[in-house]
């Protein structure tokens, strides 16, 4: 409800089961008050259903798919095939998420043959990539991240997690081996570096990059916010989404936003002042392999937050720091010590850039820079009610036989939602002017999601109206335009006059992304259950084995595909220079436990893949 109240246009939210996040579950009753609450605004609310699913799980889905279609959910995002069918089968929308791999044209055709009407498209997509996709595939929506944590492996490939710990990402329960510390180790045994998280990405952050986004073809940005407290859902939406209200005041004939209403805040959005482990704009360019410098948090894979400033002197008991921000009692500060080891120290009083810690840290020097990864004030601002969203509206009256009618009509909606609603009682005349009383009665909204602009009134309209039938016109057409926005036509229908994934005729023998791989690693279909299995063997696509998580051996498995590659990050990028590194492959990753991983460069796909051993 906050990120509605913030500007969001819609929201995905995990049910009570089978999200890829077990942790964030929601009751069904839950997520239909978040329904009626978005859909006033006309913003959608999208429901992960995206762990793949065993054949004994099947009827549990279906039962929570009639109880999300009842609840008036605007689509499901969707991994496992057979879930997409049964919520094609209830009459809702289905989104492929991102958790299906989607990084290729051929990819995204043929979920589009399948009847998904929206495909999360894989993060590692640079700009070109995805204009391409949209090119070729233009009569499907895409949508893409924009903000928030990144996984270091493509999304739905990953089975680390799996392997190392008996927990599937793929089942919602991800134990991210990739922001634990690692040794690098080479082909002859030699140490190249220690305890380093080397696998550990900085957040992606692209509102500088929105632009260039939606003119690919991305229709939907999303902000990811995996267990994220209410002041980071708060300023981030509010951050994108007066960015890209800049960009459509700019480009009215371009673009428009998806659901309806003003929002006012009091405060500054500021991405930098909630949680973030540093930020990259990841692969947004037009060469994403040469944008994916500085994407990496080797140092540590927790929030570092805004940068302040250098240490400039140190006492007894105060630091001061050479910086430009306003440091307030209870901010959370850290930094790096020589070894790297990032440290905090919370402040207890501060003065200008002088500043009383707590308890005085260990190992911070002058010249060390500061981080601010608690901001208190901020912090504090945004726990109590910081923003207000209006729908502009107008309201005309006119006469009737025998009343009064009113309509109500939202501003710049497409296509124009508006109310009308009658009222049988005496008309006077008025024995002087009250149209300006009549405007200020009918403008009073109060607590409604309303305001109003204008009043219309007929040209020469000299009627006397009571206060309390004004008060009753007004409620009575407030009450049916929460109807209307309750029922916006404008919602997606359930099939988007495309096919449905159980469609014999949908014939779409289009390889996966993962065919290079699929082969050897038939388990990268993420293929939990028979109705999936019968799916995609009915489209041609083979081998369909059974998901990894069903696997009893998984030695020599592939259990990571990354765009992120360490042989690039350490300046051996074959495709930036022609000289030898030092060491000798394969690499291995060694976890502190012992547990091993392999290294091997793919080059001509310029990704890194991660094996088990």
């Amino acid at each position: 409800m906050a990120a509605i109240d913030h500007g969001a246009d819609a929201v995905y939210i995990g049910a009570r089961r089978f999200g890829a996040r077990a942790a964030a579950g929601n009751t069904t009753d839950d997520i239909a008050a978040l329904c009626r609450y978005a859909h006033r605004y006309g913003a959608g609310v999208y429901v992960t259903l995206n762990t793949i699913v065993y054949d004994s799980e099947l009827d549990e889905v279906r039962r929570l798919i009639g109880e999300l279609a009842a609840a008036r959910v605007d689509a499901l995002l969707v991994q496992d095939m057979a879930v997409a069918l049964m919520a094609q089968e209830a009459g809702l929308p289905v989104h492929a998420s991102t958790q299906t791999d989607n990084r290729t044209a051929d990819k995204v055709r043929w979920l589009r043959n399948m009847g998904f009407s929206r495909v999360v498209l894989a993060r590692e997509l640079c700009t070109d990539e995805i204009r391409a996709i949209h090119d070729s595939v233009p009569d499907i929506e895409l949508e893409a991240f924009v903000h928030g944590a990144l996984c270091v492996s493509y999304s739905g490939q990953c089975y680390a997690s799996q392997h190392c710990f008996g927990r599937s990402a793929n089942r919602g329960e991800c134990a991210q081996l990739c922001r634990m510390a690692f040794d690098l180790v080479d082909g002859d045994g030699r140490r190249l570096c220690s305890d380093r998280h080397l696998l550990s990405l900085k957040d992606m952050c692209r509102i500088d990059h929105l632009e260039p986004l939606l003119d690919a073809g991305v229709t939907s940005l999303k902000i990811e916010g995996r267990l994220k407290d209410v002041a980071y859902v708060k300023n981030i939406t509010a951050a994108y989404s007066e960015r890209l209200n800049d960009i459509i005041k700019r480009r009215a004939t371009d673009y428009r936003r998806a659901s309806l209403g003003h929002c006012t805040y009091t405060f500054t959005p500021d991405v930098h002042r909630t949680f973030n482990r540093g930020y990259t704009p990841y692969f947004t360019g037009t060469d994403g392999r040469r944008l994916s410098s500085d994407i990496a948090s080797p140092d540590t894979p927790k929030a570092v937050g805004q940068r302040i400033g250098r240490v400039r002197a140190i006492g007894d008991r105060f630091i001061a720091v050479d910086t430009t921000a306003t440091l307030t009692g209870g901010d959370g500060l850290c930094f790096f010590d020589d070894s790297r080891q990032l440290q905090g120290l919370r402040v207890n009083r501060a003065e200008g850039d002088k500043l009383w810690p707590y308890v005085m840290p260990r190992g911070l020097r002058r010249g060390m820079t500061v981080y601010r990864n608690l901001d208190h004030a901020f912090t504090t601002t945004l726990s109590h009610k910081s923003a207000e969203r209006r729908i502009d509206v107008t309201m005309t009256l006119t006469e009737t036989g025998d009343g009064y009618a009113l309509t109500m009509t939202a501003a710049g909606s497409t296509p124009p939602l508006g109310a009308t609603v009658s009222l049988t009682t005496e008309r006077q005349d008025a024995l002087k002017p009250q149209n300006d009383n009549i405007r200020r009665q009918l403008t009073r909204l109060g607590y409604t999601v309303y305001r109003c602009t204008d009043v219309s009134l007929p040209d020469d309209f000299r009627r006397f109206i009571p206060a309390s039938v004004l008060t009753d016109l007004r409620q009575r057409v407030t009450e049916a335009m929460d109807d209307v926005m309750e029922t916006d036509s404008r919602r997606i229908p359930a099939s988007n006059g495309q096919a449905t994934v159980g469609a014999d005729s949908n014939r779409a023998p289009m390889p996966p992304p993962t065919e290079r791989y699929a082969t050897a690693y038939p388990y990268l279909l993420n293929i939990a259950n028979d109705q999936a299995r019968q799916l995609y063997r009915r489209d041609n696509i083979l081998p369909t084995g059974d998901a990894f998580e069903m696997r009893d051996d998984t030695r020599g498995a592939l259990l990571m595909q990354c765009r992120h590659c360490l042989r690039r990050e350490m300046g051996h990028c074959t495709k930036d220079n022609d000289d030898n590194p030092s060491w000798r492959e394969p690499l291995y990753l060694v976890l502190r436990n012992g547990r091993r991983l392999r290294l091997a460069f793919d080059c001509r796909a310029c990704q890194m893949n991660v094996y088990a051993l």
